[in-house]
């Protein structure tokens, strides 16, 4: 199955081999010391060490050929595939696998919309899809080429590749066969399986359409475009009949325009329902058609269209109020409707659910509402609303606004003028909030992380210099969040998301370790905030509320639940200055924890009971004629001016004395649209002398006019729409007053999507006094483009709406662009098969399919490389070391041959051979001997006799002789130069004493037993 071999990267490094012979001949000659065993074995190490080294440096590769194959199947979940056609497809490979799969081969599955996913990794076992694919996938689309791109990524390097598409080919992202072609050159195989549908008969209402922009008055056309896709068959006309509902919405309001019966033959077929727009505002227009039997109407999900038609008119505004304080602004909206203005009024428990909502306004008023009772999805529809489609955006003050209203970091603050944190340290306005929550067994799941959830949304709403803690309690209580300043905001979060289970329910000790962490810090405000779901242990909680009510510091509740003690809650939370919350929900946990934290922002609040007056700083449009003081306010929410030169500050406040945090009217230019910040009320609590005031209504006007909108403009210009495989085209005609074309325009524009995010979008002429421009439309929901054709006009602003998926436009399967794929040769192989059976691919077809094994051997063999080159240099410098032992140590091998006897002797048992009675005596008689000396010795060294006589008594020996006669005689000694007797006498030594006479003593007798005597 495998063939191995070798090869380099860089192979010119292999003539430094040519090295080797060069080194023998120079070193050979010079290693001559060693002997020839030893410089044989070490000129071998050196050659083997520079030719590993040559090796390495070559880059010297391993590689490995296999005959194993890798097979993996790609299956299209996109929504044009029946959920009936997709079980069959998941039968069908499994049944492939189980009956090809080879030894050693592998297979795994892909599945694919928009997106891709891989459901079951390559693997070498008999792979088993079960009934449900798991992988997460948005089946709006169909993205056949980046399925194609993640299993080429997917694909081992040790095998043959191949590729199975079960689809029906009807991409509508991306590009299929230049991926292939891609594919298909890098050595892979591409086989598919086509799937089919039903020959059903199929009405697909294609298009709606109505004019962009009109006046009030004047009538139009609206176009309904159905096609038919039965064919006539067997004397039956294919005609399919049905009913053609037409609704109008305008603001909350849906009227049913035409239910009319209708009957549709084969093809196309335009309808014109006339109508006329009285009313200024953005009309939605929806048609669907019913069929009279369902059974007709193959696909249900695209009988639907829509459009969306703007009529100008008087400016109208949106005032968005509170709805716990309803009534608050009604002075204000009637006055700004005597001057001509269109205002709603819609409080916060009927907010707008869609950006096409906000389009009949030209301006939106915040007024004293707050963040808690808007989504973050709404928040950026009303920030989207101003920045990319050029409506107003002005916040009115209260207590419930700007950062008092918990609005800090959102993307509000971000389209204000100013910021709603104190940045500047002369003013210090903070606040501490501690959250005390439960976490015994019983908010396990959802509660408990929705609890989590709350605390990072009320982490959000506080500024950077305030403080929070966050206290976590079962049986006992503990920090998960410490007192800190609430800027730390990542390392909080991470911290609370840390949060955990734990057991039994006990609230005292989580309020004691809140209650001192809020002692230890030195802010205005103080508050704590309890939530349990639970009956607590624990008792004398009303006397611990009211020493924590003693330190300044409120308390508030919060009962998840039925199983809570509301009664215990409710009595601490009237101790401690708060308020009980009830939650029935845990989805509603976020937005009461941002409300009570709002109450930690009542410093950001400028209170003067004796009023301040406001002075005008710059005459902007919003204050012209205002140039008298005006009357005194008695509050207002402090902020902080963006350093921006944008920015335009109109009232100033007097008090506080810095300007950044005293500004009453501020504005700038937000993207396309304008925003505008007023941090005191329209008259309702602080400005109460205005109401009376004669420019009240001139101040108010001016103000929401200049957020407006533009509406002026000196041509005509016509835009239409429309969508076509997944683009949408915007087309405007511009003529001047005299109906002459308006040439060489430079017209900016931009668009929104369903997504809430940004497109960007190009016009260009493209003929006399017509501009095009396009951008990709893909996505379900609607579409809003503003176009500004001149610097100063008012913009045009046009809808579209994509009702359904573009998967459900396509009624065939796209077997070309599949042949297209399996007919491409793969580099080294051959073409792949289009594996299909005459009809549908349900059970009953699939053993034919079954007849192609996709685990043929028809591609070029894998070829695998893997460096080696590490390999070798580590071997050499191993080698290297042995090579300098070699040089450098000399070993004897003499105890070889004794160790092998021995060894020899204990594996056969053989008694070793006996000394001879010869050899033995001449050792005993020599061991006598050295006995003898020594035992003299000893004698020597306790006698103090003479030189002499001590000296004849060492040397003499058992035959006569004396120590001395062991010395090397003169004629003993090598040859070589003597020295001179006159030198010889200088060097003379003096007389020996007797301590070195008997040293060299020792020394012969020591030398005389290890070379005895021969006999």
């Amino acid at each position: 199955m495998f063939d191995h071999g070798l090869t380099f990267q860089s192979p010119s490094y292999l003539v430094l081999l040519a090295l080797i012979p060069a080194l023998w001949v120079w070193t050979y000659a010079r290693l001559a010391s060693l002997g020839p065993f030893r410089r044989i074995v070490a000129l071998s190490m050196r050659s083997l060490v520079l030719g590993l080294l040559v090796l390495a440096m070559a880059e010297v590769q391993w590689v490995r050929k296999s005959d194993r194959l890798t097979v993996l199947y790609l299956l299209d979940q996109s929504l044009s595939i029946p959920p009936e056609r997709r079980e069959a497809m998941i039968d069908y490979v499994n049944r492939a696998v189980e009956e090809h799969l080879k030894n050693r081969d592998r297979a795994g599955v892909i599945v694919f919309g928009r997106d891709s996913a891989i459901e079951i990794p390559p693997v070498e076992h008999r792979i088993h899809i079960p009934g449900r694919i798991e992988s997460p996938l948005d089946p709006e689309n169909t993205n056949l080429a980046g399925a194609l791109r993640l299993a080429q990524a997917t694909f081992p390097e040790d095998a043959a590749k191949r590729i199975v598409i079960v689809s029906d080919g009807n991409e509508n992202l991306g590009d299929a066969v230049r991926q292939a072609q891609h594919v298909s050159g890098a050595g892979v195989g591409i086989d598919v399986v086509p799937v089919y549908y039903n020959n059903r008969a199929d009405v697909v209402v294609e298009r709606l359409s109505a004019p962009g922009n009109l006046r009030p008055g004047q009538p139009f056309d609206l176009k309904v475009v159905v096609e038919n896709t039965a064919e006539p068959n067997g004397g039956r006309s294919g005609e399919i009949t049905g009913r053609l509902v037409v609704h109008r919405r305008l603001d909350d309001q849906s009227v049913e325009l035409s239910n009319e019966p209708v009957s549709l033959p084969p093809g196309k077929k335009v309808f014109s329902i006339r109508q006329q727009g009285n009313t200024p505002g953005s009309y939605a227009f929806d048609v669907r058609f019913v069929p009279d039997r369902p059974e007709d109407d193959g696909i249900p999900q695209n009988n639907r269209a829509t459009a969306i038609a703007h009529v100008h008119g008087k400016g109208r505004v949106l005032l968005i109020e509170d709805h716990e304080n309803r009534g608050e602004f009604d002075h204000l909206a009637e006055r700004l409707r005597k001057q001509d203005l269109e205002v709603t009024v819609q409080p916060t428990n009927r907010l707008f659910a869609e950006l096409a909502d906000l389009q009949p306004y030209d301006t939106v008023l915040l007024a004293n509402v707050p963040r808690e009772h808007f989504t973050d999805r709404q928040i950026e529809m009303l920030v989207g609303n101003t920045q990319d489609l050029g409506a107003g955006l002005v916040m009115l003050g209260g207590p419930n606004s700007f950062g008092a209203g918990g609005w800090t970091n959102t993307a509000v603050e971000k389209a204000m003028p100013v910021d709603f944190q104190i940045k500047n340290l002369k003013v210090v306005p903070s606040g501490a909030i501690v959250l005390v929550i439960d976490r015994s067994g019983s908010m396990s799941g959802e509660k408990l992380e929705l609890c989590k959830a709350a605390a990072l949304a009320t982490v959000k709403t506080l500024g950077e210099r305030d403080y929070v803690g966050v206290v976590v309690f079962d049986s006992d209580a503990d920090w998960a969040v410490r007192m800190t300043r609430a800027g730390n905001r990542d390392a909080i979060a991470r911290r609370i998301r840390n949060i955990g289970i734990g057991g039994g329910t006990n609230m005292r000790p989580g309020m004691e370790l809140g209650h001192r962490g809020l002692v230890s810090v030195n802010t205005a405000v103080k508050h704590m905030v309890v939530l349990t779901d639970g009956q607590t242990m624990g008792e004398g909680y009303s006397q611990l509320a009211a020493r924590i009510r003693k330190d300044d510091i409120t308390i508030s509740t919060v009962a998840v639940g039925e199983g809570a003690d509301v009664p215990l809650l409710d009595r601490i939370a009237h101790i401690g200055g708060g308020k009980l919350s009830r939650v029935r929900n845990p989805k509603a946990l976020p937005r009461i924890f941002m409300q009570e934290a709002r109450r930690i922002a009542r410093p950001l609040i400028y209170k003067n009971d004796d009023g301040v007056r406001p002075t005008v700083q710059y005459n902007h449009d919003m204050v012209r004629g205002l140039e008298d003081a005006l009357p005194p306010i008695r509050g207002f929410v402090m902020t902080t001016l963006k350093q921006n030169p944008l920015v335009e500050v109109s009232l100033l406040s007097p008090l506080p004395k810095d300007e950044r945090n005293s500004s009453i009217l501020a504005s700038w230019l937000y993207g396309s649209g304008r925003a505008v910040a007023l941090t005191t009320d329209a008259g309702a609590r602080w400005a109460t002398d205005w109401t009376g005031w004669e420019n009240y209504d001139k101040l108010f006007g001016q103000i929401v006019r200049w957020s407006m909108r533009p509406t002026d403009s000196s041509g005509k210009y016509t835009v239409s729409t429309r969508i076509e495989d997944g683009e949408a085209e915007v087309a405007i005609t511009a003529l001047d007053k005299d109906d002459e074309f308006l040439n060489f325009l430079s017209p900016a524009a931009g668009a929104i999507g369903p997504d809430l995010r940004p497109i960007d979008l190009r016009i260009e002429q493209t003929a006399p006094g017509r501009y095009v421009g396009r951008f990709p439309a893909d996505k379900v929901g609607s579409y809003f483009v503003l176009v500004s054709p001149r610097v100063g006009e008012a913009p045009l602003r046009v809808g579209l709406n994509v009702p359904y998926s573009r998967e459900f436009r396509d009624r065939s399967t796209n077997k070309s662009l599949l042949t297209e794929m399996a007919t491409m040769t793969p580099r080294g192989g051959k073409p792949g098969e289009i594996i299909e059976a005459e009809g549908d691919v349900r059970d009953d077809s699939i053993e034919p399919l079954l007849a192609v094994n996709p685990f043929r051997r028809d591609l070029k063999r894998a070829t695998s490389y893997q460096e080696a080159w590490h390999y070798l240099a580590f071997l050499a410098g191993c080698l290297f070391f042995f090579d300098v032992f070699v040089r450098r140590v000399q070993v004897s091998f003499a105890w070889v041959r004794p160790a092998v006897a021995r060894v020899g002797n204990l594996v056969l048992r053989r008694t070793p051979e006996a000394a001879s009675p010869e050899v033995m005596g001449r050792l005993r008689s020599r061991k006598a001997e050295v006995s003898g000396q020594l035992d003299k010795l000893r004698e020597a060294s306790l006698a103090e006799g003479s030189a002499a006589a001590r000296f004849e008594a060492l040397g003499e020996t058992a035959d006569g002789s004396t120590a001395l006669d062991e010395l090397p005689k003169r004629s003993d000694r090598k040859p070589g130069k003597q020295p001179s007797p006159s030198i010889a006498a200088e060097a003379a030594p003096k007389e020996e004493t007797y301590t070195e006479r008997l040293l060299r003593a020792k020394q012969k007798v020591w030398e005389g037993r290890e070379t005895p005597k021969q006999e």
